[in-house]
């Protein structure tokens, strides 16, 4: 359990954490969802195959394609 702001938030693993930000993209906003990818794969908390398959799960695996493969070349 994590503390944001006044709300406890649970987060089970950094790579389900980041398809969940973009799952609910629309409520957090697209730029949350990209800041919590960024700083997952630059503090390498997960690996590609790691959020890969969590987008997969997530139903969002569309959504992050691109974003995935910005972070790979």
């Amino acid at each position: 359990m994590h503390k944001i702001g006044n709300t406890m938030v649970r987060v089970f693993c950094p790579a389900k954490t980041v398809a969940d930000c973009f799952k609910y993209r629309n409520k957090v906003g697209l730029d949350v969802a990209l800041e919590a990818l960024r700083d997952t794969w630059s503090k390498r908390r997960s690996t590609l195959d790691e959020l890969w398959h969590y987008a997969k799960i997530e139903r969002v695996a569309k959504i992050m394609r691109p974003y995935l493969e910005s972070l790979v070349t």
